[in-house]
Order: C-alpha cells, then sequence, then structure tokens
C-alpha cells in the first residue's frame, strides 16, 4: 500500500498557498485565475525580471472586483488629472498594494506593456505613481484596469476628486538648508585664518575676509532664517512667547554685532557662529518634520465613499446604467449597489436582499437585513448581491455626512498637545532677557561698551540651540522605532502626549474583537440527521448568520426543503423531510423562557421541541491580556455601540462593571470622554470606526486601529496595527523614556549655556569660544539623544 504525502504548494505570484483546484502555466502554480492572468500579461511583454528582485511580489488577485466605468465621465477625469492638452494626459494614482523593489521596477516598465504610456515613475514614499500618457491611444480607464490587470488597482477615493486632502506647506526648508550649509561652509573658512593668527604682512585680507563673511551672512539672515523672525513677531503679537522668540533675537543680535566689528574694524564679527546655528536648527526642523506622507491622518467620509455611483436610467423598456459623479447624484434617481460596495446616501430599497454591514458607522457588528421598502441608511457596505435604491436625500444630508460634519466632531480642543518645548521656552525666554539686562546694567556705569559686549554676549551664548534640536531629533528617534513596530504617528508631539495618558478608553468591535472571525459554537445534542436538516434549512439563507452555521457543520447533503418562510430579523423555518424546522431568535423558536444573552444566539427547534443554540462570539485579538497589565496605573473604559451579549466575558478584563458601556452612539462617546477630562482624565480613545470619530477628536490622543494601514480609518492622531496591539505597554514606557531623554538633554543644553555665560557676563566673549561651544553643544545633544533612544528602544524590546 502506498503512502500519499502531501505537498504544500504556493502561488508563484502572490506567494498565497494553493488549494485543490490551483492552476498551471509554464510550469508554475497559481492560486486563481487573477495571479495566472497577471503572470501571463508579464511574460507577454517580456517583464518576468518582476519576480527576480523578490519572491512572491506580487498581490493576490482572487477577491478583488471592481468596475471602473465612472472614469469614463469627463467631469471625473478633469478632477483626477494633473494636466492635459490635446495629446499629452498626466495623472498621479495612489497605489497601496505598492510594497517592495519589483513593485517599483514594474510600475516603472508600463511603456514596455503599452507603448501609449510614454513614462511612469513611482514615489515610494507616497505611494504615488505619476504617469503620462497619449490620451487618443490609452485612456484613463484603460491606464487604470491595466494597473488593475497586473495587480497594482489604484485606490481613487472623493477625498481625490475634491482634492482637499492636507498637504505640507511649501516653503523651500530644502532649498535654504542647502544655502545655509554653503555659506556655514565659506564663512568657516574664511574665519580659520582669525583663529590661527594672521602675521602682520597678512592683516590686509583680514578686511577682506570680513566683507566676504557679511557677504555670505545676508542670504543666511534674510533668506534661511526669515521664518524664525516671521514666528516670533506674529507670537508677540499674540503675547506669546515661544522657542523662536530667543532664536530669533540670538539670530539678529550674532548678525549685528558681526556687522558692527567688521565695518568699525574692533573684531572679526561672529558670522560662523550666525550661520551654524540657522544651518543647523533648519536640520533640526527638517528633521521634526519627517513623517509619513503614504498615511492620512486627516481622514472623512470622502475618503470612505465611491467617486461614483451606478444610477439606472429607463429608456423604453430596458434599463441602461450609467456613472454619475457622486456631486451629481439627485433625489428620485435610483442606484445600484453590488456586493461590497458602499450606500453612499440615504436610500429605500426597491429589489434586492440587502444584507448591510454598519459596523463603521454603529459598531454592530452584525450585518443587518433589510426587505424592500425599508430605508437603509449611508455609510453601510452591502454584504450580499446587487441592489436597486431610490435616493431619498442628497448626498449632503445622509445620516453619515451630518454624522461627520457635527461641530463636536470637527472641533479640536485648544492647546490639545503642548510639548515640553513650548512650555519651557516661555520661561527660557524671560531668564535669558533679566541675565541679559543684569550684565547691562552691571558695566553700565563703568564701562559702555563692555556692557554692550556683555549684553550681546548674553544674547548670543544663551541662544536655545541645544534645546531647540533635543526634541526633534529625540523624537524623530522615537518615530522610527514605533514606525518599526507599526505603531505610526501623525507628529512627533503625539509621543510626549502618549506619555502623559493615564486613561484608556477601547472600542469593542474591530477594535479588541477582530469584526471577521467569529468563532461558532453548538449549545446542545444533534444527530447527525438533525445537523444534515440544519445544514440544508440554512444553506437556502443568504443572511451570515445562516452561512457561519453552514461553514460550522461542515459539508453535507443538500436535503429537499418545503414550506420556507424567512422573517427579517427573526428567523427561518421549513419541512425538511416530514420534520418542521424552526431557526432563530427565542421568540421566534417559542422559547420566552430564554432571557439572558451573553452572545448572538440562534435557537433550534424542531417538532416543536427545543434541540438546542447556536452560539457567536467575536474572537478577540491577540495580546489584549498583556495591555490589560497596565491596571492600575491606568484605568480602562470601553464604549461599545454594539449590543451587550459579552458583558460577562469581558467582565474578566474590565474588573469594574460601571467601566463597561454599550449602545452607546457617536455622540455618546464624545459626551462620555469629555466628562472623563473634566475630572482631570489625560484620555487616549482607540477605536476603529467612523461612530468614533467625534470619541477620537474629543480624546487628549485618538488613536486608529485597523489590519491595514491603506484602508480606511477616521481622522485620528495615530494609527495602530492590529497585530501590535500586545505592544501597547512598551509604547507607553519608551514614550516615557524618551520625555526623560529630552529633560536630560535640556539639563546638558543648560550646563553649555552656564559655561557660556560665565564668559558671556565679564564682556570678553571671543569669537572662537563661540564658535567652539555652539558646535560642540549641538553635537553632544544630537549624540547623546540618538544613543539614548536606541538604548531605551532596545531596553524595552522594541529594536
Amino acid at each position: 500500500m502506498g503512502v500519499h504525502t502531501l505537498t504544500q504548494v504556493d502561488c508563484y505570484h502572490c506567494g498565497n498557498e494553493c488549494n485543490e483546484t490551483h492552476y498551471e502555466l509554464d510550469d508554475k502554480s497559481f492560486c486563481c485565475l487573477g495571479c495566472k492572468g497577471v503572470y501571463q500579461v508579464l511574460s507577454q511583454s517580456g517583464l518576468c525580471n518582476y519576480y527576480t528582485y523578490n519572491d512572491h511580489p506580487g498581490a493576490n488577485r482572487a477577491s478583488v472586483d471592481k468596475r471602473f466605468e465612472f472614469l469614463d465621465e469627463p467631469s471625473i477625469i478633469g478632477d483626477l488629472i494633473d494636466y492635459a492638452d490635446d495629446r499629452i494626459v498626466i495623472a498621479t494614482l495612489y497605489i497601496p498594494y505598492m510594497h517592495c523593489s519589483s513593485c517599483i521596477w514594474l510600475l516603472e516598465q508600463l511603456n514596455r506593456i503599452n507603448p501609449a504610456i510614454y513614462y511612469s515613475r513611482v514615489d515610494f514614499l507616497k505611494k504615488q505613481l505619476n504617469v503620462r500618457f497619449n490620451k487618443s491611444d490609452i485612456s484613463l480607464r484603460q491606464v487604470v484596469e491595466l494597473l488593475y490587470d497586473i495587480g497594482y488597482e489604484p485606490l481613487i477615493s472623493l477625498q481625490d476628486v475634491v482634492k482637499k486632502q492636507i498637504t505640507g506647506k511649501k516653503d523651500n526648508l530644502v532649498k535654504k538648508i542647502a544655502l545655509a550649509g554653503f555659506c556655514f561652509g565659506n564663512v568657516m573658512l574664511m574665519s580659520f585664518p582669525e583663529y590661527l593668527g594672521l602675521s602682520g604682512q597678512e592683516q590686509t585680507f583680514r578686511q577682506f575676509f570680513g566683507w566676504l563673511n557679511i557677504l555670505f551672512s545676508l542670504p543666511v539672515v534674510f533668506y534661511s532664517g526669515t521664518e524664525y523672525f516671521t514666528s516670533a513677531w506674529n507670537n508677540l503679537r499674540n503675547r506669546i512667547l515661544n522657542i523662536d522668540f530667543p532664536l530669533a533675537l540670538g539670530i539678529a543680535v550674532l548678525f549685528v554685532r558681526t556687522l558692527a566689528e567688521i565695518l568699525t574694524h574692533t573684531g572679526s564679527g561672529f558670522a560662523d557662529t550666525l550661520c551654524g546655528l540657522v544651518f543647523f536648527l533648519l536640520v533640526g526642523k527638517f528633521v521634526q518634520r519627517k513623517t509619513y506622507y503614504h498615511i492620512s491622518f486627516e481622514r472623512d467620509y470622502r475618503s470612505f465613499f465611491p467617486v461614483a455611483v451606478q444610477v439606472l436610467e429607463e429608456n423604453q423598456e430596458e434599463k441602461r446604467e450609467r456613472p454619475v459623479p457622486l456631486s451629481e447624484l439627485k433625489v428620485g434617481q435610483r442606484i445600484r449597489i453590488r456586493h461590497n460596495e458602499i450606500i453612499p446616501a440615504d436610500a429605500i430599497l426597491l429589489q434586492g436582499d440587502a444584507l448591510i454591514d454598519f459596523s463603521f458607522v454603529t459598531g454592530e457588528a452584525i450585518p443587518v437585513s433589510r426587505i424592500a421598502g425599508e430605508i437603509i441608511y449611508a455609510g453601510g457596505r452591502q454584504t450580499g448581491g446587487a441592489l436597486e435604491l431610490e435616493v431619498i436625500k442628497p448626498v449632503s444630508q445622509s445620516y453619515l455626512t451630518q454624522l461627520w460634519n457635527n461641530e463636536a466632531f470637527t472641533r479640536l480642543p485648544d492647546n490639545r498637545m503642548q510639548t515640553f518645548s513650548e512650555k519651557v521656552s516661555r520661561y527660557f525666554s524671560v531668564a535669558l532677557l533679566v541675565v541679559a539686562l543684569g550684565a547691562l546694567l552691571f558695566w553700565l556705569p563703568t564701562d559702555v561698551s563692555r556692557a554692550v559686549s556683555a549684553f550681546t554676549a548674553v544674547l548670543i551664548v544663551a541662544c536655545p540651540c541645544a534645546l531647540a534640536l533635543s526634541t526633534p531629533f529625540t523624537m524623530s528617534a522615537a518615530l522610527s522605532v514605533f514606525d518599526r513596530n507599526f505603531f505610526y504617528l501623525k507628529n512627533t508631539a503625539v509621543v510626549e502626549q502618549l506619555a502623559r495618558i493615564n486613561m484608556l478608553v477601547l472600542d469593542k468591535t474591530g477594535t479588541i474583537t477582530t469584526g471577521a472571525d467569529t468563532t461558532v459554537s453548538l449549545h446542545g445534542e444533534l444527530t447527525d440527521l438533525e445537523k444534515n436538516m440544519v445544514y440544508s434549512l440554512c444553506g437556502n439563507s443568504s443572511h451570515p448568520l445562516s452561512r457561519q452555521i453552514c461553514r460550522m457543520l461542515g459539508e453535507h447533503t443538500l436535503l429537499l426543503v418545503n414550506n420556507y418562510r424567512e422573517i427579517a430579523g427573526k428567523g427561518i423555518s421549513a419541512t425538511v423531510k416530514g420534520h418542521t424546522i424552526q431557526i432563530g431568535s427565542a421568540s421566534f423558536a417559542a422559547q420566552p423562557s430564554i432571557k439572558l444573552k451573553t452572545a448572538t444566539e440562534v435557537h433550534v427547534v424542531i417538532d416543536e421541541v427545543y434541540r438546542g443554540t447556536f452560539v457567536f462570539k467575536q474572537s478577540f485579538r491577540n495580546g489584549l491580556k498583556q495591555i490589560f497589565s497596565l491596571k492600575p496605573q491606568y484605568q480602562f473604559c470601553l464604549l461599545s455601540g454594539d449590543q451587550d451579549y459579552e458583558r460577562d466575558v469581558l467582565c474578566n478584563f474590565f474588573e469594574d462593571d460601571n467601566c463597561m458601556h454599550f449602545q452607546q452612539s457617536p455622540q455618546d462617546k464624545l459626551d462620555f470622554i469629555k466628562a472623563l477630562q473634566l475630572k482631570g482624565g489625560k484620555v487616549m480613545m482607540i477605536g476603529d470606526g467612523l461612530n468614533d470619530a467625534g470619541a477620537l477628536k474629543q480624546s487628549d490622543l485618538g488613536v486608529a486601529i485597523t489590519d491595514d494601514v491603506n484602508n480606511f480609518s477616521p481622522g485620528s492622531d495615530a494609527i495602530l496595527d492590529g497585530q501590535s496591539l500586545s505592544k501597547l505597554p512598551e509604547f507607553f514606557k519608551f514614550s516615557k523614556d524618551s520625555v526623560r531623554i529630552i529633560h536630560i538633554s535640556f539639563l546638558i543644553s543648560l550646563t553649555y549655556n552656564c559655561i557660556g555665560l560665565s564668559y558671556a557676563i565679564t564682556g570678553h566673549l571671543s569669537p572662537l569660544i563661540a564658535a567652539i561651544l555652539m558646535p560642540l553643544s549641538t553635537a553632544t545633544i544630537i549624540s547623546f539623544t540618538s544613543i539614548a533612544t536606541h538604548i531605551a528602544a532596545k531596553n524595552r524590546r522594541l529594536l
């Protein structure tokens, strides 16, 4: 008797495990026809080098089924493209599936697949593809379909059309850094003879080098450093002292004193210190501005809605579909919504079996059945077949958009995130002015020249360059650590805010549970025949609970079902092999004694005899126990829009039953967060749906949890990949470590300032001392923060 060995076969394109019905081509295996089709396209175009850069670089093609008819509409095309003339079209598309070097290589070879595409260039950080093509030979829709065919479907949302994404300020920061660095290098070169000493014969060069230093200082002050003067002036007008004030004061004093010393032949000035100060400050600003360009933190319903919708038009005796931009959708129009599509406006169901997933809007995990004549609200996702609906409200007046545009949801609390640097800078500025004026007043009665020198020297030495650099370099290193652990923060201020949190508020569905994974268990005894009968009855229903029961029971032979009846929201009944079966809620199965629910339950009654219950429980995320190890230092609360089916199970995590709140509306969640803050709590809200949007914005730190950072998630301060939820305790500890590092670096900066002030208040600060102290303190701060942050991350096992 032979021994059969089962060998796992992986898809050559995407790497997924192939099932029994896999496909083969050129001695290669594929999990689906989609992956096989992509390979054929690449093979015919001579682009199989795509597979040499990475193993299995492609995205799975089995589950994607979308239509692109809306890209034939001129009004939509005009909003999506960057440039168009009689021949050329240029467009920028967002490609979320881009993830490796193979992706970059293939996407930049589109002209080899279709010569009508002149070129395509990838911005990997932003996950964007810029493509130029001949519109007479290929359309935008055909370009998108080509990308779809090779496994890189662009993500086109309504937000792309209205073009209201928040982009970075175009302040030419890189150009300013380059100019300041160029001038700094040249001024240092011109200053070395002064440091090393000039002989009598070379004294004539001193004035020439001085004039050159002034020439190099001019663009540094009046171009590279203008932002500090503008910021300081705007803040002074608003009676605010921030760190830009002493920085702008230091730059101004350095320039004026350099100009005065060189013009009066009394010294060589501080041009090297001036240029170095501006250069290092701009580098720090560049590091602080580092962010995740491919992740949108400012998301709203436009990211969620489709660009266009299929409108049904009746022409004589036939119906014709036409894509219409969402902005042009009107009340009374009939629309067709297919499987897995979003309902964009409140509408009445005319035809089809509606199984609507409202989890993103309400938090309710189980899809809701709707029958003809019922209203279906915008934001639900159809999980069944195609539907025909009639629009009853404009998109702008739907429940979903009203929810998002609620003033309470869009308003941000004042001073929500204030960094240590911002708090210290106001006191630092006052202390700096007091010491400078004190030195001026001390020497003024005896030596006016020395008094002015001491006054300006204090402002030069005490300029908080090192303080200004400690926060951006520390937080930039911290951001990279969080990034490696799939915790994406909006900006560096979020790290300090994370360290202040003392209360955690959690959503349930999709946050502490994994929405998609539901376990089904049978409480009761069913014979094989009874299981077969239940399987046959549930096989006639398209309800998600019925389908899950079928999967749980496994394969059975379908028996003949008679007198089938299904009541939406109640249950199903029929006669199978002469037996009457009822499957559904306790009231539908005539079981009034069953009142207490611990989960979603479906009851089975055969021939009026109760036979058992199918219990549906959502799976909790891995690592949930780890985050509750933060107790008692952190207080935990649960806010859920779902029913309280699993209250008893959740009591194992939330010891106080009063901390769990179910059936919460979006406004209820926001009000609850506000009440906690009024009691002095620093609240972090973790949620995943639009029903959490208000609470996320109201909280001191809003974190959107997701299983795919490229999918839609509500606007937030941070995005947490679900697989990293268990690392939350380490994230809190590491954020506190980062803040401590900033405090220590501030003390180091003060030490350097005290050393410099000992020279400055005497009025004998030489350019050489200033030129040594400024870069030395800067190098010390940068080195300390980078090394200390790396060590802290290793201690927290985040590296």
